[in-house]
């Protein structure tokens, strides 16, 4: 059963981690996991402290080439009465000002025991979303 826009807003803020997709400019696809809160129609995230191989990260770099972006959040049981998924599609772009942080910064400790004690101290990415979809099993999936 197809989501209503709000139904799949309201899934999607509820979770916890969501795939972000990004292509570069050759169109080529990126898929990685990122945490993340949300604010009415905009979703936010930040790179943070967790090891990473490289702070060039190519998730950045594709939305600098290519800023729509499709962020994707699901659930999985083995009673495939419960299953369901929600999309936010938008435009993002890179803030790296303390100032322009602040807020999402705010969001994200909020939602993430972990960030209250350490806040990210990297790069925020806003994505305003266009488009929220999203599809249950069953009217009552969780």
């Amino acid at each position: 059963m197809r989501m209503t826009a709000d139904q799949a807003r309201e899934k999607f803020a509820a979770a916890q981690v969501a795939a972000l997709a990004t292509v570069d400019a050759e169109a080529v696809p990126h898929v990685v996991p990122v945490t993340f809160a949300v604010s009415a129609d905009t979703v936010v995230f930040a790179v943070d402290d967790k090891p990473k191989t490289t702070t060039d990260l190519r998730r950045l770099r594709n939305i600098a080439a290519n800023p729509e972006v499709s962020l994707l959040v699901q659930h999985y049981e083995d009673d495939w009465s419960r299953l369901w998924w929600a999309r936010a599609d938008g435009t993002a772009t890179i803030h790296e000002v303390a100032a322009e942080r602040a807020s999402a910064v705010r969001w994200l400790c909020a939602k993430y025991p972990s960030y209250t004690e350490r806040p990210p101290q990297g790069v925020v990415v806003r994505i305003e979303v266009a488009r929220w979809s999203g599809w249950q099993a069953a009217p009552s999936a969780t």
